[in-house]
């Protein structure tokens, strides 16, 4: 039970309160009488930063040692053998005591992950290194992440794979040499137990909720004689909803009608535009009226007005704000800024990403950083040295903070060879450092009022006088830059255009990925780590889809059926007080087994209720869930049969996906596809063959639309000839070649992209050389 463990946990941390009254006079006592043979263990949170921890803390040579292929390194500071290890995120994972596949479920442990999941097999070396290492110590310190994650992480590895009860625990937000010293030399004597005791409490919820939910969804459509994998959680079912009202508040939305008149003026080559004073005519007829009023007369400046206004510069980044900045600028989704950023932290080039921090504090040494900057590159060195020049160096803060991190910063060391969204990302971060301590910048505005026929028309243009900050974030900066002539009152313009037009209100813009995360921030819903994954969970569901969010058939009847059945599961009232109560546990005016115990409670009526209404839920999800996917395997009518449908279909005998006819066996139609990446249908047909073309999506690539024919003669004209004979299988084998790996003979291949050359030794040997012309050279 998770309550035990927490009775467990509070003696712990009561008599680590009581030792910290002691801590100076232990610790001082702690150097006299240690010996020569003490040896002190270290855990970080992932291997590249226990490679920095020992290099940073070496007195002489570090050592690296393996043990089952896991690295480990032996270094002597300050006359102390130290052994420096690291786990790989979580080596320990909330699971249930007896696995079973009914709720609700309660009783719960923590367990080796590589136990739980076959995915994490990997770490099973990693947890069982540690075990080994902290044999032979007898001083252990976490220097893990220094968050409630990281905390929950150190915590597990004492427990469980060292037999402490506590540790010293290092306090770092960036992986730089002066740092990591300092975090070592000035480390907390005991775990911090507010941070450890939030973390646990949240893994245990979200066990709670998640699992129990889940399979209470799944249960209730297998009841139906149908099976799909339902997912839901504390935070994911208020999250799917917020993006459902959403969704009905578009689809409820009725555009109306309305006019606008436009005044089209030109002065030395400058096209200005302008709009009739009233903006939008929502009567037809007095639009056109006042349309009429000005037309075939002269336009004459009636006003010109010019306004000052200053543009502060941005305040330095959280994470919330990095991954909207990367998602507006480069399209980069949150999830993936997360993890670019902290590559780029465990690389040493930045600091800790997870913070909720807009702040700065002068600790740091802005002076250091900046001239470290300096010498990675021109652009850097420029603008470095113009913040170098300022009287003052006071980074423009914001209102929010962290107690464990300062806002995200670049650290000064020179990156080494990175990725393009690691390149995007560390120089979007390095320039908002720079601009952060900029002067404001100054916008200047000039509004026109002109007169046409008695009808006034306004025309607003804005420019930058002086750029100042935005220099130093350039090319980030994004403003509209209007450099208009100068005007006098009573002067007549030249009119090219004046239009009435006719348009329609638009519906309530969509969440993006980045939106809907400033969004659950605002609401209190999930965490600065969380949600982004979050959101990513409910694309791998299927529950929403598209950069610009809209809600699918399921995601629609899952929270339609939960409103009507079960409304409790999506209350987000219910998830922000849960996410005070951690914050509260971390100040220790509150017990993590009153927080499960209040939970327990709540989700025990919930799943009861749930379970009186099982079947009719189920009823209505399994209606959804073959909707959906009826319209997901749809890809285009049969062009052979011109009856029957292209779907997307899946052999479980062979465990391969293919496009094919629904009307099999009447109709035999078949397209083979690639094993991997995702596929849309386009409503298009090829060009030359007319068979249909289908869209290939990949990560991080650019989205392939292709012609499913793989005899296509398009896809013949852009290919290389090569000479080939036929072999007793009727194999096309090329002449005068052998393989360059197993030298088995090379054969002419085809795909949906087209003929390539490929191996006969497949699938053992998987050589492969593409056959297209250069300028239509794609993967084959």
């Amino acid at each position: 039970m998770p309550e035990k463990e927490v009775s467990k946990r509070k003696s712990e941390a009561k008599a680590s309160s009581s030792r910290k009254k002691t801590t100076k006079k232990s610790d001082s006592s702690a150097k006299k009488t240690s010996s020569k043979h003490d040896i002190e263990l270290i855990i970080s949170e992932k291997p590249n930063a226990a490679k920095k921890i020992a290099e940073a803390l070496a007195d002489s040579k570090v050592i690296r040692k393996m043990e089952r292929g896991v690295p480990y390194y032996d270094i002597m500071h300050n006359k102390k053998d130290i052994l420096i290890v690291s786990a790989v995120g979580h080596l320990y994972t909330v699971a249930e005591k007896n696995k079973s596949f009914t709720y609700p479920s309660f009783d719960l442990e923590w367990k080796p992950t590589a136990d739980v999941s076959k995915e994490a097999a990997f770490s099973r070396k990693y947890l069982e290194v540690i075990k080994k290492i902290a044999k032979q110590a007898n001083q252990f310190t976490i220097a893990c992440d220094y968050d409630v994650e990281g905390e929950v992480i150190g915590l597990n590895c004492m427990r469980y794979a060292c037999g402490q009860k506590d540790a010293r625990r290092m306090k770092f937000s960036t992986l730089t040499k002066e740092d990591l010293v300092d975090a070592y030399e000035n480390a907390e004597p005991h775990i911090n137990w507010g941070l450890a005791n939030a973390g646990e409490t949240r893994h245990f919820l979200d066990w709670m909720y998640g699992i129990n939910l889940s399979r209470a969804l799944t249960l209730a459509i297998k009841t139906t004689g149908s099976f799909k994998i339902l997912s839901s959680g504390r935070v994911q079912g208020p999250a799917l909803k917020i993006l459902y009202e959403k969704e009905k508040e578009i689809e409820a939305f009725k555009p109306t009608p309305y006019w606008q008149i436009i005044l089209g003026i030109e002065k030395n080559s400058i096209k200005i535009e302008a709009f009739h004073e009233k903006d939008k005519f929502t009567n037809h007829a007095e639009a056109k009226e006042r349309f009429e009023k000005s037309l075939w007369k002269p336009a004459k400046i009636k006003n010109v007005e010019k306004r000052e206004s200053i543009v502060n510069p941005p305040t330095p980044f959280d994470l919330g704000s990095l991954q909207t900045e990367a998602y507006k600028l480069f399209g980069i989704k949150p999830k993936d800024t997360l993890s670019t950023a902290q590559s780029l932290y465990t690389n040493g080039v930045i600091s800790y990403p997870r913070t909720s921090s807009q702040k700065l504090p002068a600790k740091l040494g802005y002076k250091k950083i900046l001239e470290r900057l300096s010498s990675n590159n021109e652009e850097y060195r420029k603008k470095a040295g113009i913040v170098l020049g300022f009287a003052k160096l006071q980074p423009n803060e914001g209102k929010k903070d962290d107690p464990a991190h300062p806002a995200i910063y670049p650290t000064g060391l020179k990156p080494g060879k990175m990725t393009a969204y690691e390149t995007k990302i560390y120089d979007l971060i390095v320039k908002r450092f720079f601009a952060t301590f900029g002067e404001a910048a100054k916008r200047e505005s000039m509004t026109l009022k002109i007169e046409v026929g008695g009808e006034t028309f306004h025309a607003t243009g804005m420019r930058t006088v002086k750029k100042n900050w935005m220099e130093l974030y350039d090319p980030y900066a994004k403003y509209k830059e209007e450099e208009w002539p100068n005007f006098s009152l009573g002067e007549e313009l030249k009119i090219y255009r004046l239009d009435l037009l006719e348009k329609q209100t638009l519906p309530p813009k969509r969440y993006t990925p980045a939106s809907i995360i400033n969004e659950l921030e605002k609401r209190g819903l999930g965490t600065k780590a969380t949600r982004a994954e979050i959101i990513e969970s409910l694309y791998s569901r299927k529950y929403i889809l598209d950069d610009s969010i809209k809600v699918t058939i399921i995601g629609k009847q899952i929270v339609e059926t939960l409103q009507k059945y079960c409304p409790d599961i999506l209350d987000e009232t219910l998830t922000q007080e849960f996410e005070k109560d951690m914050e509260i546990i971390m100040e220790h005016k509150k017990d993590e087994a009153h927080v499960l115990e209040g939970a327990r409670k709540v989700l025990t009526k919930i799943l009861k209720d749930f379970k009186s209404k099982e079947k009719s839920i189920g009823e209505e999800l399994k209606e959804a869930n073959k909707e959906t996917q009826d319209k997901e395997s749809f890809i285009s009518k049969c062009p052979k049969c011109h009856e029957g449908n292209l779907r997307l279909m899946f052999s479980k005998k062979n465990r391969t996906r293919f496009i094919a006819c629904d009307r099999y066996p009447d109709c035999e139609t078949t397209y083979a596809i690639p094993q991997s990446g995702g596929i849309k249908q386009t409503g298009k047909v090829c060009e030359i063959c007319h068979a249909p073309k289908i869209l290939l999506i990949y990560k991080r690539r650019k989205p392939q639309e292709v012609c499913l024919n793989r005899d296509c003669p398009g896809k013949k004209e852009d290919t290389v000839a090569v000479p080939t004979h036929t072999n007793d299988k009727g194999q096309a084998i090329i002449d005068g070649r052998k393989c360059p790996k197993c030298g088995k003979d090379l054969i002419l291949r085809s795909s949906i992209y087209g003929k390539f050359i490929g191996c006969s030794g497949y699938p053992k040997c998987r050589f492969t050389e593409n056959l297209k012309k250069p300028e239509n050279k794609q993967q084959a």
